[in-house]
């Protein structure tokens, strides 16, 4: 069984297909190149460049794989969270070509789907893995989750504010590094020196799992006011002592977690889980209480098909006829603890 998987939530357009035995293709498109003069992601750009492409993607990966539709399982798309607009040009393709094809359809959530991302080469996929603690660190989204089984999410904590990524991408506009934001400071805190610059670890020592990056942010914009014209090792020293301090919090809340529910394994996972020093820190402190740690290859770290196609071959249960499908079709704001939940959720506006 084949399921072909459109990914749209946010800048990336992906379309995969994922069989039994593991991913079966790929194809993606970045429109970093047409965010960057703008900073930052601009919802409409990216709305339109989805509509343009992703018809093009389907073709091209069907014919790259020599995949008939008919022999499709199911056609699946990311249905929420993300930005509502970059949904729906998913969520619309989606339910056109499974009406078309004849296919059942099924929408997904980004974020469950990316607690499977970790598992795409393992054997039986995130199934076969569970329980384990999953920190989900992206753009969007800074949280832990005690992964009990597939569809059964208990959230530990979450960011009060600000996410991790967006923190990065806003000290790359303080730092007048560009987009996208986060790869930029990371390879200016390269060339940092370690202990130079201190900031701030919020909620460090603060009771629970909750995060918070807000501050840490105006930290760094007070930093750079007592010194008006920094040079360039400054502004490293600077990057550094950002990502030292995000990744002190990330690690430390997370350890606190899975030494509290005594689990064998932690995943990390998100565009943010691509950081070089967050995989490693994580990795050691992971390494010293013995813990599996997981992680997914940078490639599959930021928003992707793939795990999405993954997830809906997990879930292809779930899957319905096109025009039984629940409403809303996108759901902009959806948190993940509903899956796990029986609710009437679906028949609410997000």
């Amino acid at each position: 069984m084949l399921a072909l998987a459109i990914e749209s939530s946010c800048d990336d357009t992906a379309v995969a297909l994922h069989g039994g035995d593991g991913p079966v293709g790929e194809r993606r498109r970045s429109q970093a190149a047409l965010h960057a003069p703008h900073g930052g992601v601009v919802p409409e750009i990216a709305s339109r460049d989805h509509a343009r492409t992703l018809l093009s993607l389907v073709d091209a990966l069907l014919a790259e794989t020599g995949t008939d539709p008919a022999s499709l399982g199911l056609v699946a798309y990311t249905r929420g969270p993300g930005l509502v607009g970059a949904l729906l040009t998913a969520a619309s393709l989606a339910h056109g070509l499974a009406y078309g094809w004849g296919k059942p359809l099924l929408g997904v959530h980004h974020i469950e789907g990316h607690l499977v991302s970790a598992f795409l080469d393992a054997p039986g996929g995130l199934p076969a893995h569970v329980p384990f603690l999953a920190l989900v660190v992206s753009g969007g989204h800074s949280l832990l989750v005690h992964v009990r089984d597939l569809g059964c999410y208990e959230i530990l904590g979450a960011t009060r504010d600000d996410a991790a990524g967006e923190a990065f991408d806003k000290v790359a506009q303080i730092l007048g590094l560009g987009y996208p934001g986060g790869p930029a400071v990371s390879r200016l805190a390269e060339s940092g020196r370690p202990g130079a610059v201190v900031l701030p670890r919020p909620l460090l020592r603060a009771p629970g799992y909750a995060l918070s990056f807000s501050g840490l942010k105006t930290a760094v914009r007070r930093w750079l006011e007592t010194r008006p014209e920094p040079d360039e090792q400054e502004r490293a020293d600077l990057a550094l002592g950002f990502e030292e301090a995000v990744v002190d919090v990330l690690v430390a809340k997370t350890r606190r977690a899975w030494r509290s529910l005594r689990l064998g394994r932690v995943a990390l996972v998100g565009g943010v889980s691509a950081n070089r020093r967050l995989r490693a820190a994580l990795e050691r402190a992971a390494a010293a209480d013995g813990l599996r740690f997981l992680v997914p290859p940078p490639a599959l770290s930021t928003d992707n098909a793939a795990m999405i196609a993954a997830l809906a071959y997990f879930r292809r249960g779930d899957a319905l006829p096109p025009l039984a499908a629940p409403h809303p079709w996108a759901r902009a704001r959806w948190s993940l603890a509903e899956l796990s939940a029986p609710s009437d959720g679906d028949l609410r506006v997000a």
